[in-house]
């Protein structure tokens, strides 16, 4: 098939690629020109794992191409996918949907003959009939423009594998037998046969399966650390308590993970922007256990300078501070909504000299918090060191000889605010250790 995907971010260009690597002709469609001038290389303008790879095979060949002009974009194709984002508002928790209906009022009036116009984009349910009435309003073919949702479900740096190998395909519609249904299928028919549960239902219900898959997963992070909170308040071991619940099929000990709490720019956005809509619906309580989630969450990071404060007798003016992470999770240069760098701009306007490594995320994370120190050098990095913090678990730190850094530092200690670190090496190799939950 031909397609189109407008928006190339996160999102728009992992999903591009994987639709080429499934065969299609793709044509990436984005307004900001640098982001295509790099693209059109072969390489993505963010770090996801295999992404590149694939960005280099599909745009050598000629079977994925990007541009910045929706009139391309209208002519390439009548399938058209919009993976644009939905970010917080400023100073607000409802979705900032301006990216969304820019991009469906550029395209509109250029889709002249029927097409269907498949939304992947997160948003509050209910905005999928104002899609349809723009298209419907402003696009020369009028209602032979079907509306499709399509929402994604990808872990960065897991994106490629998530979407070429997704454990379930939603796909909504307006009526019952859309013929849109035919075209979608026709397009994921490989993962179709592969065996992916797929799931046919209603426009409202697919607007609501991201933000609600992650609103649970939210959910259940911050049971687990609210869990921790307590283990440490009674000198429990919250990482054993967890493998114990895990063991319930009920439960699971997949994504009940203890430690510092999430960020990004999905989890806390949806969990908010969920909320919000609540309210608008007027069944604001039924939302209401995500604030206490959200509180728990940013309590995770007070408790995290808590310790570090405490740790360093109280006085945190002039102590020297390694962070270890910058980006929010593993394997990405993602910084949104960091609780690593949240945590280390605190400790900085408290008084302390806060050094930040990371494999991947030092450039953007340079360009958001300037005041802070930085270095490539994980090692380096501990020199004269009053505290190590580890709070983004980079496999490349769990494995450094901590037996090599005790001698660098004032004193060797360390907290581990996400549970990877080999708490009886470390001890074995002279550091004073503290875990989030535990002892």
């Amino acid at each position: 098939m031909k397609l189109t995907v407008i928006g190339c971010g996160y999102l728009g260009a992992t999903h591009a690629a994987c639709m080429a690597e499934l065969g299609h002709e793709v044509l990436g469609m984005d307004s900001n020109m640098d982001k295509i001038a790099i693209l059109n290389t072969g390489k993505a303008p963010f770090h996801e794992r295999n992404l590149d790879e694939m960005l280099t095979r599909h745009t050598a060949s000629g079977r994925l191409q990007f541009t910045a002009s929706y009139a391309e974009a209208a002519a390439f194709a009548d399938l058209h996918f919009i993976g644009v984002g939905t970010p917080q508002q400023p100073g607000e928790d409802a979705y900032d949907l301006s990216h969304l209906f820019a991009a469906v009022r550029q395209l509109a009036p250029r889709l002249k003959a029927p097409a269907v116009v498949a939304v992947k984009s997160t948003v509050p349910v209910g905005t999928a009939p104002r899609v349809r009435d723009l298209l419907h309003e402003f696009a020369p073919a009028g209602d032979r423009i079907e509306v499709a949702w399509n929402p994604e479900f990808l872990r960065e740096s897991l994106a490629v594998e998530d979407t070429l190998h997704p454990d379930r395909l939603v796909l909504g519609f307006a009526t019952e037998h859309s013929w849109a249904e035919a075209v979608l299928r026709q397009c994921f028919e490989k993962i179709i046969e592969a065996g992916t549960p797929t799931i046919v239902t209603d426009w409202a219900t697919a607007e609501l399966a991201k933000a609600s898959a992650n609103a649970f997963l939210a959910t259940k992070i911050s049971f687990i650390n609210a869990i921790a909170e307590i283990c440490e308040a009674s000198g429990a071991d919250v990482t054993q308590l967890a493998d114990i619940l895990g063991h319930d099929e009920r439960i699971g000990r997949q994504g009940m993970r203890p430690g510092l709490g999430f960020g990004g720019g999905c989890l806390p956005k949806d969990i908010r922007g969920f909320m919000a809509r609540a309210g608008e619906l007027g069944v604001d309580q039924a939302a209401s256990i995500l604030r206490e989630v959200d509180a728990i969450n940013s309590r995770r990071r007070q408790r995290m300078v808590d310790l570090a404060r405490q740790q360093l007798d109280g006085n945190l003016a002039g102590r020297r501070i390694t962070v270890w992470g910058a980006a929010f999770k593993p394997d990405t240069d993602d910084i949104r909504d960091s609780p690593a760098l949240a945590v280390a701009q605190q400790l900085h306007e408290l008084g302390a000299t806060v050094t930040v490594t990371d494999p991947q995320a030092l450039d953007n994370a340079r360009k958001a918090h300037p005041e802070l120190g930085y270095t490539d050098d994980p090692i380096g990095a501990v020199q004269d060191a009053d505290l190590l913090l580890h709070l983004t678990e980079w496999t490349q730190f769990s494995h450094i000889d901590p037996h090599h850094l005790a001698a660098r530092t004032m004193t060797p200690r360390v907290i581990d605010g996400r549970g990877t670190l080999n708490a009886d090496t470390w001890r074995e190799a002279g550091w004073t250790l503290r875990t989030l939950g535990r002892f």
